[in-house]
């Protein structure tokens, strides 16, 4: 069933929920500063991979396994590499510039995928062309704020784009296998997620010393099933990854697409409020209050005129 006309006040009421568990999981992590930023992508990626758990085997059994394809598993091997750079890239930039900043600049997708059309051989019309030139606008001038008194640096901020560049490798491959390739979503997600935990876990022993199993949880690939460590990580797995993204696949059959898509680009504002409530503090200095409207008002431009082809959104928190 599509978007109706007699749209259910539940339905957005949940996207309402989706929107706010997407929101709060920067927030979130970067308050497990502890915790080395892959290592905390890792155990990220990990929480979320037990909840996938049990869609994965239904869906598993459930279908005709002999589809699946060499090329869908490389597919999806492809697709874990850019979910792990995607995440690894964002949460270190948590640690290394501000809330609002890592948000604006890992939300910019949109804008990546117009400078990615001409590549791609995708026609590129007008409202692209004038949304992305508003949004890259828009990012350049909230970089005045770099080197500021706030925490704001310009690596911070090249990391949390990086993470927008590579979570449209991850759209992309997601979007064909889902769509053309029809494989069912937890089936697809599961093992996706599984190996980009693994991946990062592996990036975090070579990088930050992490251990196979230590007494030192901050320190160690499993630590997250510390007693003070696992609240935090079923959070981020049950309200971001479960509520978020099962929210959002649930709402679509009552909300148009488009809609969906451009509510969820309020993340930053969102994601920043959230971060103010829970530290009383909010980094906003003058470049980014006027650079960080332009940045979203470019993205729903693009997301608009993307509209047009009718193509659901995807969600990276």
């Amino acid at each position: 069933m599509g978007p109706s006309d007699s749209t259910p006040v539940y339905a957005y009421v949940l996207l309402g929920i989706a929107l706010f568990a997407v929101s709060s999981a920067g927030a979130v992590l970067q308050q497990m500063g502890e915790v080395p930023p892959l290592l905390r992508a890792s155990w990220r990626m990990q929480g979320t991979s037990l909840v996938l758990l049990p869609g994965f085997v239904y869906q598993w059994y459930r279908m005709d396994r002999s589809t699946l394809t060499r090329d869908d598993w490389l597919l999806m091997l492809a697709s874990s590499a850019f979910l792990a750079l995607h995440f690894g890239s964002w949460i270190w930039s948590l640690d290394n510039t501000s809330l609002v900043h890592s948000l604006l600049f890992v939300t910019s997708h949109p804008l990546v995928v117009v400078a990615l059309m001409p590549i791609l051989g995708t026609a590129v019309r007008r409202g692209h062309v004038t949304g992305a030139l508003v949004g890259f606008v828009g990012a350049a001038i909230t970089l005045g704020d770099v080197s500021g008194s706030d925490g704001v640096t310009l690596w911070g901020d090249i990391a949390a784009f990086f993470g927008a560049v590579t979570v449209v490798g991850y759209l992309f491959i997601g979007r064909h296998l889902r769509s053309k390739r029809s494989i069912p979503v937890f089936v697809y997600a599961f093992p996706v997620t599984l190996l980009a935990g693994m991946m990062l876990a592996a990036s975090s022993i070579g990088i930050e010393g992490t251990s196979l199993t230590g007494s030192v949880a901050e320190s160690s690939m499993l630590g997250w099933g510390e007693a003070a460590w696992i609240p935090w990580v079923a959070y981020l797995s049950l309200g971001p990854g479960l509520c978020g993204h099962t929210g959002i696949n649930t709402i679509l059959r009552w909300i148009p697409p488009i809609i969906v898509s451009i509510t969820l680009l309020f993340e930053p504002v969102i994601g920043g409020l959230i971060g103010w409530l829970w530290t009383g503090e909010l980094t906003l200095g003058i470049w980014t209050a006027l650079g960080g409207p332009l940045m979203l008002s470019g993205a729903i431009m693009v997301t608009l005129e993307e509209g047009r082809n009718d193509r659901a959104p995807e969600v990276h928190s």
